[in-house]
């Protein structure tokens, strides 16, 4: 098989797990809804999934680049699919076990998605494929995926009930396992394990991952800037977005027409970025998307009962969208070290999605204590400040032409003997 041929089937695999994972988010809360009828355990199975999505892609990572990126990826998949499968079941085993099934599902996933992230880049460099051409079509098709993932999975939940759609979900988890064993190579960059006289001390290799993303000035504000997006987003799709169209539509199918809507736009804005990255300058291009891409996309629910003009909205900040995580994904590829992608992803990923399950639970508090549409417009306006304080505090860091990497500090050297000497050996 040809290099292309191998990152365009691992890149379609993603594609498919980002598919049924879209399905799954709809799919999951609405069982929640239906069986218990709590807005505050909606927001409990979201933390549930997320936390331990976004801790396992921290502490796991050393683990990960130890085991082989390869044998990682087919392992988490293969557990996912079979924790996805096992939330069919909770109904009858308890909402305790819910909760178990879903925890572990989120830890694999978030292990097993910064590997496949890593995995991209040597793959693509083999194919002949820039990383900023990579980022920005990833974004256009797990947007896609997320488009027709946000459309059909209302109208399979309305067919085949919520547990129906789980499945969808684990089937795509093995799929991507299939794939990834079949196409990826078991010797190279993308699958090779350190040998063992190379291997940093766990504690070493965890801290590298922060020492290089912190020793970056543009990526910090970045990172607080999507933790603080992440965290209302998590609260409206998990929370105030399936209540509200219960409240106004009574239909499960408004569910697929608003998550569709958001992804049109951004399918529709990365097309646009794609044509007019290369005149825009990355860092302010991210951060104006990210404040057009949030709190819009909330304050209209607040005011407004009329499903479109609220899709129209969203449609507006799902074009914002696109132009913030194929400029963060590409400028971590550039200014990161290849040998700490792995660990700094994982870093990355920790804090901003630190705020999902955060918001998702957050939200459902609120508006279990104050009601739906008074916590939907606090939300959007506390969204609107916070993002607009991040912006304005970094307004004057230095800012880079799109596809240009700039001159950063190598945050693995210098460090590594003073962080050896005084790190235990584990």
């Amino acid at each position: 098989m040809s290099p292309r041929a191998r990152f365009v089937a691992l890149f379609t695999a993603d594609v498919i797990s980002v598919l049924g994972t879209r399905v799954s988010m709809l799919a999951i809360p609405w069982l929640v809804l239906v069986t218990t009828g709590s807005p505050a355990k909606m927001g409990l199975v979201a933390g549930a999934e997320m936390l331990p999505y976004v801790v396992s892609g921290v502490v796991a990572a050393p683990l990960a680049d130890r085991f082989g990126l390869r044998r990682t990826t087919i392992v988490t998949d293969i557990g996912s699919a079979v924790a996805m499968a096992g939330v069919t079941f909770a109904p009858q085993l308890g909402f305790g076990a819910l909760l178990v099934l879903v925890a572990a599902a989120g830890a694999l996933r978030g292990l097993g998605d910064r590997v496949k992230h890593v995995i991209l880049r040597p793959l693509a460099e083999a194919a002949g494929i820039q990383m900023l051409r990579v980022t920005t079509a990833y974004e256009g098709f797990s947007r896609t995926a997320m488009l027709v993932g946000g459309s059909i999975g209302g109208l399979l939940i309305f067919w085949f009930g919520a547990a129906g759609a789980i499945w969808l979900d684990a089937a795509t988890f093995a799929v991507c396992a299939v794939i990834v064993a079949t196409v990826v190579p078991a010797t190279g960059a993308a699958a090779a394990t350190p040998d063992k006289a190379d291997r940093e001390p766990y504690l070493v290799a965890l801290r590298g991952g922060f020492r290089a993303l912190w020793a970056d000035p543009l990526l910090p504000s970045m990172i607080a800037m999507l933790f603080v997006l992440n965290l209302f987003n998590q609260a409206l799709v998990a929370v105030f977005i399936p209540l509200w169209v219960e409240a106004t539509t009574h239909t499960p199918a408004a569910l697929g027409l608003l998550f569709g809507a958001f992804a049109a736009g951004a399918v529709l804005g990365s097309i646009a970025f794609t044509v007019l990255a290369p005149k825009l300058r990355m860092y302010q291009a991210f951060m104006l998307g990210a404040a057009l891409a949030g709190a819009p996309r909330l304050l209209v629910l607040g005011v407004s009962h009329e499903l479109v003009i609220v899709c129209a909205v969203t449609f507006v900040s799902g074009v914002a969208m696109a132009a913030v995580n194929p400029v963060i994904g590409a400028m971590l590829y550039q200014r990161i070290p290849p040998e700490v992608q792995t660990r700094a992803f994982g870093v990355c990923t920790a804090i901003t999605f630190t705020g999902v399950p955060i918001g998702g639970v957050l939200g459902g508090l609120a508006v279990a204590g104050f009601g739906l549409t008074p916590a939907i417009v606090v939300g959007g306006s506390l969204c609107a400040t916070l993002t607009a304080v991040v912006w304005l505090r970094s307004r004057s860091v230095a800012d880079v032409p799109a596809g240009e990497p700039a001159e950063v500090p190598d945050a693995t050297q210098g460090s590594e003997a003073t962080a050896g000497a005084s790190a235990p050996k584990s």
